[in-house]
């Protein structure tokens, strides 16, 4: 059986020397899928992300990209070997216009960006629309819509999003969620953090149900959407 494009294997740790907050977890995604990490608050999602990228040791387990072990790069390293990861909060420059932050997006490029900025105006026609507007003036979605654009300009073989539809309408986490499967379309890997758990694992190849930075089930989107115990403990029923 082959190995998923990247996967998080068995990993156990946390920040700095405190107790672990990660216990034998394990997350991966396929190329060109989508993967999804819910749970209850607390239950470690954002940790194992952040684990996956670098952000916080492990003292157990590995990481993997391709068949290559990671586990000690950092996380720019991580970047330079095409993984992009969106944080939750602070993930545009709110003083530089949409069009800046894009470019800023491209820093490792040497090539002409022009192209996959085009397909990143493709993707969020309202982003070309505001272009020149100052970022920090845009609503939460369109916001959320420049941090994934940001991340797309660095050509990523794998897309990290944490909690990309924190804060913002359904209708607007519909559209989200709806670019997100067309960014996977195009042969992208995203792993991604979600409380809306429901809707989250709709659009999931796989799904990841943590409970106290433990893997309590792991299946596909569909299967987990259809387990009685999964519904019941943590989809409201």
């Amino acid at each position: 059986m082959t190995e998923p494009y990247l996967i998080g294997d068995a990993m156990t740790g946390g920040y700095g020397r405190g107790a672990d907050i990660l216990h034998d977890c394990t997350i991966a995604v396929d190329e060109g899928q989508i993967a999804v990490i819910v749970g209850p608050n607390g239950a470690g999602k954002s940790t194992a992300m952040k684990a996956v990228f670098g952000m916080l040791n492990i003292h157990k387990g590995a990481v993997r990209l391709a068949g290559e072990d990671i586990t000690h790069l950092s996380p720019q390293d991580r970047v330079a070997k095409g993984m992009a990861f969106v944080p939750q909060t602070s993930n545009i420059f709110t003083s530089l216009t949409v069009e800046e932050n894009l470019e800023m997006g491209a820093f490792l490029r040497r090539d002409d960006i022009n192209t996959t900025m085009d397909q990143v105006y493709t993707l969020f026609p309202i982003l070309k629309d505001k272009r020149r507007q100052a970022a920090g003036e845009l609503s939460g979605g369109q916001r959320q819509q420049v941090a994934v654009g940001r991340a797309l300009m660095t050509q990523p073989k794998v897309l990290m999003l944490d909690e990309p539809t924190a804060g913002v309408s359904p209708i607007v986490m519909d559209e989200l969620f709806d670019r997100i499967i067309e960014v996977a379309r195009t042969g992208i890997s995203i792993l991604m953090v979600e409380q809306n758990a429901r809707q989250a694992l709709e659009i999931a190849d796989k799904g990841y149900v943590l409970v106290q930075g433990r893997n309590a089930f792991t299946d596909t989107g569909k299967a987990l959407l259809a387990d009685s115990e999964v519904r019941r403990s943590f989809l409201g029923g």
